[in-house]
């Protein structure tokens, strides 16, 4: 169990990196755009593979307040969402929520990584943190829920 804070753009990407090696049954994503996420890269997307091998039906869920990017600049990433309709998806958020200017990642219901500001690298990583991860993950479902 541990918790971290981080202030730089490089710590949060190596976050991103040492969260995503750890999924192995689910990845929720919640995030402006997914720019700052730099998920369009073949490393990532081979972490983001693993859970999606599963048969469970909600391995990779992505909610975005903003598509576009997306839909225009990640061919890698819409690719897999194909591939595995199955059991991923990607949708946008109401208009209702835009104000909201935070992002996560939750991965296996026990670890998370929460960006507080979509300005700012400033976040936390909680790594076996199940009881801290509930809210997030509850947050999640409800934001899902809205798109």
């Amino acid at each position: 169990m541990s918790r971290e804070l981080f202030t730089s753009w490089a710590d949060y990407q190596s976050a991103i990196d040492h969260l995503l090696a750890m999924a192995t049954k689910r990845i929720w994503i919640y995030d402006e755009d997914l720019g700052m996420l730099h998920l369009e890269t073949t490393e990532r997307i081979e972490m983001l593979k693993r859970p999606l091998a599963s048969v469970r039906h909600d391995c990779l869920r992505i909610a975005l307040r903003n598509t576009a990017p997306l839909q225009q600049r990640q061919p890698l990433l819409q690719r897999l969402l194909a591939m595995h309709s199955h059991n991923s998806a990607a949708q946008q958020t109401p208009e209702q929520l835009s104000h909201l200017r935070d992002s996560m990642i939750l991965v296996d219901d026990v670890h998370a990584l929460i960006r507080f500001d979509r300005d700012q690298p400033r976040c936390k990583l909680l790594i076996d943190e199940p009881e801290e991860v509930m809210p997030y993950r509850r947050r999640f479902e409800e934001i899902w829920a809205e798109g």
